[in-house]
């Protein structure tokens, strides 16, 4: 950041008296200026023990599969971003249940939140997807999931399905997993 976006001078980075971390400051109108994680929403949508997976025909990882999620949109709730995302990546529509996953990866400032949902009717690929399927566990394309947080939901799904209690799984990412799941890439 270079400029303040209330009053436009030049800000510096700084620690605010009285604040702990370092925080744009604008000097001319005094702004401080926070920035906080985004959050990413989506859904683990499943019919008959089967999961939809879409795959992705945008930067990041274009060309892998991912679950139906995407960055939360301002004056909407996670539930409704959640919903959104699916309709978006997957044209289908969700009965949405409790949060499933939250997954923290502070090192890109980012939290997922993936809700189990029940696929309701028929999908498709929306214009972020090349393609959208149902998975059986057998069928999951382990090699070829987009992200450790997809991998990370979808090994809990499996592993909760056959007691068919699913509680909440709250977890980290950090970079060095990242790392051994993207490589050195």
């Amino acid at each position: 950041m270079n400029f303040c976006s209330h009053c436009g001078q030049r800000v510096r980075l700084a620690i605010p008296e009285g604040d702990d971390r370092p925080r744009y400051l604008c000097d001319d109108c005094g702004t401080i200026h926070y920035q906080n994680p985004r959050i990413v929403a989506g859904t683990l949508p499943v019919r008959d023990g089967r999961v939809l997976l879409c795959r992705r025909a945008i930067a990041p990882r274009k060309g892998y599969w991912t679950l139906p999620a995407g960055f939360m949109e301002n004056a909407e709730t996670t539930l409704e971003a959640a919903a959104r995302e699916t309709w978006e990546e997957a044209c289908a529509r969700v009965a949405i249940h409790d949060l499933y996953t939250l997954i923290n990866l502070p090192h890109i400032n980012q939290v997922y939140m993936i809700f189990l949902a029940d696929l309701q009717g028929g999908f498709a690929a929306g214009p972020e997807s090349l393609e959208v399927a149902m998975f059986s566990e057998e069928e999951i394309p382990w090699g070829d999931l987009a992200f450790p947080t997809i991998e990370r939901t979808l090994r809990h799904y499996f592993a909760d399905r056959p007691g068919e209690v699913f509680p909440l799984h709250i977890s980290d990412i950090g970079e060095e997993d990242r790392e051994r799941y993207f490589g050195s890439a």
